[in-house]
């Protein structure tokens, strides 16, 4: 018989042994002293520790602070959104199913892994999952509890490789890494996770200081150990991968022996390589059995008192690369790894249980993911290639970027010491600005570092020097060389950084150093021909990208035509102060002109500015801005603007918006891309409309003729059965969008009614309806619908909004919307799970129909 715990995905494991562990079954206990082979006893000591790297590279746009929508992550917004929804979210609150793929358990899988999540990204986790935000410091604390050590552990900030690094940006890396996982975890970080695992000795040293007591390594890492405690110093050559990864070690740094004092030393732990790289591209997910199998394989039979088997791989294959893995995890966790005696731990904790009691020495310089050391990050290695292209590219993209590093050193020493005590430290300690860009915390910084008392703009001046530096690191972060063209997001994105900080040098300290970086990057070949080389990638995919506060002003004017705005907004990263605004329609022309106040949240520059905008009807926009030159030409130019607006004339309104603000305009193009869509949407919507209109008209117009077809089996006119698809398609939207606004309205039985017919009458007619909005809202009315039930304001409606919800649930099947239940389910099972609650016959009907077992 199957277990009705097992979260495998393919091979369940047996509910006799599963149900008798936790019943402290005697038989089972018999077998076990009469089976000397039994793993429950010979795996006495073992400890298993499976880790997790979780982490994004940065996409914010530099100028914006935030990840424009990314095509290729649909039907998400973008990468970060997209692989929460497939790996984030449900390890923390990964799934244990029966046989009949029902909810049995929900594991909080962070409870249970080693992990670390690079800073860029729980930031962004931070702010658009709070509730996932939570359960993973939540699972942090839990480990604390349980084992005395956390098991969070951080990251060098944004994943840059520290062995290329400079030593300033080395510490600095660090500094950050531990300052951003205390403002998280409240705690200090024991160990850290180094990007792409890259060490030398450099690292270690700066790793030491830093007081970070372990990090984890690939066993390819390691040149030669031997025993501390034991008469025989013999060193042993592991070069090849050979060395023993079920026990901590003990590093060294070098030179410390000849001054006299107490060696220091960092300890490291070595991931299991052939159990790490199955996990990542072989079976050993495919279910809990075969991964308490795979573990197993790599116990040692020696009778050492306890041994440690740890497996590292990227935090996305649990759910992302490999999709419902998250549910081996849980599963596994709980029951598979305790039923063979394991104790499930973190490094930290078998590191205070044991202490290395054998050191190591490291090869010179290497990473897990090249062969070559570090040569993945600035040569052609070959490492990441494929499909004929090289990689020639990346010595020149590093050289360019180590030139503008150090130009950008001279700048920020020499500028930064008129506002700063000390230059270095304060950059080291901008990361308290980072996590928190409030008004009272940035003074709170300055009263901290400043030399003097600071005017305003000399503050500006400070903080576009810190943040010329922040995207310094930034412009390093390792995806930018990890792929094969130079192109690719991933180094346009470091490309994008660094023209930020270009820009930000030019600002505080006038140079131009634009030029020096653009010829440094011809040098770089692409593999792309309408690139050639890195300065055309630069000038087509970055250049465009940059923004100026006029850009800002004409997206906030444009849109103003399509929202009505309070005095204070706020657009991306940039305060808007509306201090005037006035708007006059004529026709078909819409003439809006204002003066506005922008305050950017990252530096606190501002612009006072003034626009116009002219929409002339449909896609057509003609906007201007310019800096405001006094309340006396402001009046005139509002005066003269609308003045020609009068005359109804859109040719004598461009004429004289030309003459006040000269020839350079803005267009629906300009917008930053999420408004432009949102607006482009509104304008067709007038057309859609009609369309809709003209559908169902041909739609009713041919309904038996349509049914004819279908009863004979003859192929339908796709011009019928698109009209079809439309019609009832528009019809649904319709419906669920007005019950959505008011789910108590008396009318909704009427309007479930109405959803039903739809299904219905799809149904018959073969209408295959792919509305992602529709499914969407579905979703939300279930879930919207379950609170309301279980939090009830008036329990009299309780029949009702059950009805709703399986009705709802029921739509969706006959649609094969295969709708997401996930955090239904959630809410369900935490109730199910609460200590008083009265389980109704029909509360529990409502469970089975969520897929969740409400008998266990």
């Amino acid at each position: 018989m199957t277990s009705i715990f097992d979260a495998s995905l393919d091979l369940p494991a047996t509910e006799t042994n599963a149900a008798s562990l936790q019943n402290g079954d005697p038989q089972l206990s018999d077998l076990i002293a009469s089976d000397e082979n039994h793993p429950l006893k010979t795996a006495i000591g073992v400890y298993v520790t499976v880790h997790g790297h979780f982490y994004q590279p940065p996409r914010e746009n530099p100028y914006l602070d935030a990840i424009e929508r990314q095509p290729s992550a649909a039907p998400f917004h973008d990468w970060n959104e997209r692989i929460h929804h497939e790996c984030y979210r449900p390890n923390a609150f990964a799934r244990i199913l029966n046989d009949h793929g029902e909810l049995v358990g929900i594991v909080n899988n962070y409870e249970y892994l080693s992990f670390n999540i690079g800073p860029t990204l729980m930031s962004w986790i931070e702010r658009h999952d709070v509730e996932v935000y939570q359960r993973i410091l939540e699972a942090d604390r839990k480990s604390c509890a349980r084992l005395g050590h956390g098991n969070a552990i951080a990251q060098a900030y944004n994943h840059m490789i520290l062995p290329l690094a400079n030593e300033r940006d080395k510490r600095t890396q660090i500094r950050w890494g531990k300052a951003d996982f205390r403002s998280h975890f409240d705690r200090d970080p024991e160990g850290m996770w180094l990007a792409e695992t890259a060490v030398d000795y450099a690292t270690l040293e700066a790793l030491v200081d830093e007081g970070i007591q372990f990090i984890i390594l690939a066993p390819s890492q390691a040149q030669r150990c031997r025993s501390i405690e034991s008469g025989d110093r013999q060193w042993y050559e592991v070069g090849g991968s050979q060395i023993d990864t079920t026990r901590p070690y003990r590093c060294f740094l070098k030179g410390e022996e000849s001054e006299g004092s107490e060696p220091r030393y960092i300890d490291i732990f070595f991931y299991d390589g052939p159990i790490s790289r199955d996990m990542g591209f072989d079976t050993a997910l495919s279910s809990s059995h075969n991964l308490a199998g795979r573990l197993g394989q790599a116990v040692r039979g020696d009778h050492r008192p306890t041994q440690l088997i740890a497996a590292a791989t990227d935090g996305e294959t649990f759910g992302h690369h490999k999709r419902g893995t998250e549910k081996c995890l849980a599963y596994a966790f709980e029951h598979e790894f305790f039923r063979k005696g394991w104790t499930v731990t973190n490094f930290a904790h078998y590191l205070s249980l044991n202490t290395p009691t054998w050191e190591v020495e490291l090869k010179p310089v290497t990473a897990w993911s090249c062969a070559h050391g570090v040569d993945r990050w600035q040569d052609d290695c070959g490492c990441g290639g494929g499909g004929g292209w090289h990689q020639k590219w990346r010595r020149p993209l590093r050289d360019s970027l180590d030139w503008l590093r150090d130009q950008l050193i001279k700048v920020y020493e020499e500028t930064g010491k008129k506002f700063f005590k000390d230059v270095w430290l304060t950059r080291d300690e901008y990361i308290q600005v980072v996590r928190d860009r409030s008004p009272a915390n940035v003074s709170r910084f300055f009263a901290q570092h400043q030399s003097h008392k600071l005017s305003a703009p000399e503050r500006i001046d400070a903080l576009r020097l810190l943040e010329m530096q922040r995207h310094a690191m930034l412009m390093y972060t390792s995806c930018g060389w990890f792929f094969e063209e130079l192109s690719r997001p991933e180094g346009t994105q470091i490309l994008r950084y660094a023209s930020r900080a270009l820009e930000l040098a030019g600002d505080v300290a006038g140079v131009q150093l634009e030029k020096g970086f653009v010829k440094r990057l011809a040098l770089a070949p692409s593999n792309v021909d309408c690139f050639k080389h890195g300065a055309e990638v630069y000038r087509q995919l970055v250049i465009s990208a940059q923004i100026s506060f006029e850009q800002v002003a004409a997206h906030y004017a444009i849109s103003s035509l399509f929202n009505t705005f309070t005095r204070e907004q706020r657009v991306y990263c940039y305060a808007t102060h509306q201090l005037d605004y006035q708007l006059q329609r004529m026709g078909s022309l819409t003439l809006a002109v204002g003066q506005l106040q922008l305050t950017s949240e990252i530096t606190r520059e501002t612009a006072h500015l003034v626009f116009a905008v002219l929409h002339l009807g449909g896609w057509d926009f003609h906007c201007c801005i310019q800096p405001f030159a006094g309340r006396r030409a402001y009046a005139q130019l509002k005066d003269s603007l609308f003045g020609s607006l009068k005359q109804a004339s859109a040719a004598q309104t461009i004429l004289a918006m030309n003459q006040m603000f000269g020839n350079q305009s803005h267009s629906l193009q300009n917008l930053f891309a999420e408004e432009r869509h949102r607006i482009m949407r509104l304008l067709s919507q007038e057309t859609l409309t009609r369309l809709d209109q003209l559908y169902t008209q041909v739609y009713r117009d041919n309904y038996g003729v349509l049914m004819a077809f279908h009863r004979d089996e003859l192929p339908v006119p796709q011009e019928l059965q698109v009209a079809a698809e439309i019609a009832l398609g528009h019809r649904l939207l319709v419906a669920l969008r007005s019950l959505e606004q008011d789910l108590s309205d008396p009318d909704s039985a009427n309007r479930l009614s109405e959803l039903d017919a739809i299904a219905t009458e799809a149904h018959h007619l073969h209408c295959q309806l792919n509305l992602p909005e529709a499914k969407q809202i579905l979703e939300r009315l279930v879930q919207r619908s379950l609170w309301n039930l279980l939090n009830p304001i008036d329990p009299h409606t309780a029949e009702m909004q059950i009805y709703c919800i399986e009705q709802l649930i029921d739509f969706g099947q006959k649609l094969h919307f295969n709708l997401t239940m996930a955090q239904a389910q959630e809410l369900y099972f935490a109730w199910l799970r609460s200590a008083e609650v009265e389980r109704s016959p029909q509360l529990l009907a409502l469970g089975k129909k969520l897929a969740v077992d409400v008998e266990i």
